[in-house]
């Protein structure tokens, strides 16, 4: 293996990622390359940006998990 960062390191780097990311999901049973869950995940995203960037405290109807998310960030964004 050489030290340097040619095309075909990248290549095998890039589908190293890819096998494991794709591996992780067939255990865990889930599509790790479904569209629809990225196009998911965009959407709940544009639903958050908002909340993280107010100056007053939004009124979070997420789930628990996410609004604890939302407010350790704002605090430490404070």
């Amino acid at each position: 293996m050489a030290d340097k960062l040619t095309p075909a390191a990248l290549g095998r780097l890039v589908s190293l990622y890819e096998m494991s990311v794709f591996t992780q999901g067939t255990i865990w049973n889930i599509n790790s390359f479904d569209q629809w869950g990225v196009e998911l995940g965009k959407a709940l995203a544009q639903k958050i940006i908002p909340e993280l960037e107010s100056s007053g405290e939004p009124d979070l109807k997420h789930d628990s998990s996410t609004n604890s998310l939302i407010r350790r960030y704002r605090k430490m964004k404070a």
